[in-house]
């Protein structure tokens, strides 16, 4: 069971998952050893299922983020699945439920590289293409 305290300290991880036991225990009121104590029950429970380093797709050459509504075609789900190691721009995906059966997030270096990703995907079904502006909020669970 997750009590106010291991909320707590997932807060302070979910702003930096390098925080030291030392800086949770100050922030959250309790000792290092029990800050590790918890985290580590955490862990096991896989309430805490790992940690991830976030980057700035900008910085790496990759200046052009959009979604993509996908509808594939009939009989294309398996095959679309079991290729997806060959669309390593897709930076997120989920099978969704309406008029399209696929939602992502894909990072591209520019508008060219779109249109190519784009030619790449018409195999499989009809694509949607929405260019993200900018984030007005990013929410980390």
């Amino acid at each position: 069971m997750v009590d106010s305290l291991d909320l707590k300290i997932i807060d302070c991880l979910k702003v930096n998952a390098r925080s030291s036991f030392v800086e949770i225990g100050k922030q959250v009121g309790l000792s290092p050893s029990s800050v590790r104590e918890r985290v580590q029950k955490l862990e096991e429970n896989e309430v805490i299922t790992g940690y991830q380093v976030q980057l700035n797709p900008a910085k790496l050459g990759f200046g052009l983020e959009v979604f993509i509504m996908y509808k594939l075609f009939s009989g294309k789900l398996m095959i679309f699945c079991a290729d997806l190691a060959l669309f390593p721009e897709i930076y997120e995906i989920h099978r969704i439920t309406g008029t399209h059966n696929i939602f992502m997030k894909v990072i591209l270096r520019d508008q060219m590289h779109l249109q190519q990703f784009i030619d790449r995907l018409l195999g499989y079904g009809e694509p949607t293409t929405h260019l993200i502006l900018s984030d007005l909020k990013e929410i980390k669970i």
